[in-house]
This record gives structure tokens, C-alpha cells and sequence, in this order.
């Protein structure tokens, strides 16, 4: 027997495992709560999308309908609890799966993470899908900086909070990167997921499979230019501090029509945090 999975339950399951506590732990709770054993094993397969299957250790994968990070939007609300904040929804895309998010940030916590990454910031890299490495690029003429994972107060401050706004467990995040495009400084379009046809993928996905998701929080807007762009639907997000876009990509595919970019900034500065989200635990 399985108990109908309401977007309640769900958003409880992925809640307990965004603050730490395993699928086993959930079994016990369930079990301590009065569901039997079998119950509780194929209402957590439903909720990892897992039909037939119980769900393994690392959390939401398998052969099923890919589980997605995501907030639960059931009823149209104006407002999702992230825990420590009421965050705004904004603006909505079906496919691709677009979110905008107001009051996701604080001015002074988009202050404070400018000023602890100014002084570490690096010419920025990206992913070498040909060998798993991280390569300079022209097309990304950004400075940045990595987080890691809980590094200090602010940052798991809003590792909890995004775990929660998009029900996706805190472990399954790589590390918070902030980055700063001056006057010139763009990212031309492309994806965020590693593509499966290069060779260094599959060392890439050891860490914790592919990506499956992409915060970018804005902390600082430059006076002109430097919007994020998503050619294949013509949407054009404006980078206002504090506020912040999602996106989710089900394959590594263009069909995801998630391909993005920064387009130039012409005056200022802009900064941004990006949070990328896996299939498992990232390592």
C-alpha cells in the first residue's frame, strides 16, 4: 500500500534532507509515526521518483521521472517560506523552467559577500569537458571566487535558505561562487550541464552526477548592461540586488532550451552568486 504523495509530503521529505538527515533516518521517523515498513519504503520511492524501487543512500536518482530542485508553486503563491525569509515570486517560465525570486537576499548580505570575495577574486574558468579540468575561456571574462560549502556564517546561512526554497538537499550544492563583471566582462551563451558526448564528463559526474539546476543571485546591479539572456525563448532578466533567477534542466540537452548568458555590462559593475545543484551529494 502507498499513501498519495500530496506536494505536503513531499516538500517534508526533501525539507529532512536538506537539514542533514538521511533516507534512513526518514524510514525511522516514518515507522516511529506509524507507517509500515513497505508503505514508508514506496511513498519515499514515489517521492524520489522511483517507481517499484526503494531509494538509495545519495537521494533523488534513478531510472524514473527525474526529480527536480524547485519551489513548490502548487496554488500560485505570491510568497515561498525559505525559512529564515519570505521570498517573492516574480516571474514564471514553463519550459524552460525559469523562476524569479525578489527578497531572496539581504542589501547587507549582498555587501557582506562582496567584500569577503573582492580580495580572493581570479580570473574566472570554467568546466574542460575534454578532460575534467577547469580551462580559461573567452567566452567568460569575469573575476571570481569559490565558496566552500559552509565556509563561514553567511554563506551556510544561505546554503539553508536555498535548500529549502528549492527543496534540494544542502549537500547536493556545489560550492557558492561569486563572481564580478566589470565595464566589457560578459559570459556568452551556453549551458550548464556537462555535456555526456566529451571525455572528461564522466570524471566530472564522479563528484556528484550531472547538474541539474542553477541559482544566480545578483549582488550588485551595473548602471547599464549586463542583463542574464536566454536566446532560445528572448527572456532578458535584469540583475537588481537581492533578487535572483532559477532555472532547471531534466537532461543534458538543448532541448532544456536553458541555454543562458551575461550579456556585456556597458557601465559599473555587476556581482552575482551562483549556486549549481547536482543529481547526488557533491564531493
Amino acid at each position: 500500500m502507498t499513501q498519495p504523495v500530496s506536494p505536503e509530503l513531499r516538500a517534508w521529505v526533501v525539507a529532512q534532507l536538506a537539514i542533514g538527515h538521511s533516507p534512513a533516518a526518514l524510514r525511522l521517523s516514518m515507522r516511529d509515526a506509524g507507517w509500515q515498513d513497505d508503505a514508508a519504503e514506496a511513498t519515499l520511492a514515489q517521492v524520489f521518483a522511483l517507481p517499484g524501487a526503494a531509494p538509495v543512500e545519495g537521494g533523488p536518482t534513478g531510472d524514473g521521472p527525474k526529480a527536480l530542485p524547485g519551489p513548490n508553486l502548487e496554488g500560485s503563491p505570491l510568497h515561498v517560506d525559505a525559512g529564515d525569509r519570505q521570498v517573492q515570486i516574480m516571474q514564471t517560465m514553463r519550459h524552460p523552467r525559469v523562476i524569479v525570486f525578489g527578497n531572496l537576499l539581504s542589501h547587507e548580505e549582498c555587501d557582506a559577500l562582496i567584500a569577503i570575495a573582492r580580495v580572493r577574486l581570479v580570473r574566472s574558468l570554467t568546466v574542460e569537458t575534454q578532460t575534467g579540468g577547469e580551462v580559461m575561456n573567452v567566452d567568460r571574462t569575469s573575476d571570481g571566487m569559490f565558496f566552500e560549502r559552509g565556509e563561514n556564517e553567511i554563506v551556510s546561512r544561505l546554503e539553508k535558505r536555498i535548500a529549502r526554497l528549492l527543496q534540494w538537499p544542502l549537500e547536493f550544492g556545489e560550492g557558492l561562487q561569486v563572481l564580478r563583471y566589470s565595464p566589457g566582462a560578459q559570459y556568452r551563451p551556453h549551458y550548464d550541464y556537462f555535456d555526456p558526448s566529451e571525455p572528461g564528463t564522466p570524471t566530472i559526474l564522479r563528484r556528484g552526477g550531472q547538474r541539474v539546476g542553477t541559482l544566480l543571485m545578483y549582488l550588485q546591479a551595473p548602471e547599464q548592461g549586463g542583463a542574464t539572456t536566454f536566446p532560445d525563448v528572448g527572456l532578458e532578466v535584469a540583475p537588481l540586488p537581492g533578487t535572483g533567477v532559477f532555472f532547471s534542466y531534466d537532461s543534458p540537452d538543448p532541448a532544456t532550451r536553458t541555454l543562458h548568458g551575461g550579456a556585456p555590462v556597458l557601465m559599473g559593475e555587476k556581482w552575482v552568486a551562483t549556486k549549481w545543484l547536482r543529481e547526488r551529494e557533491f564531493t
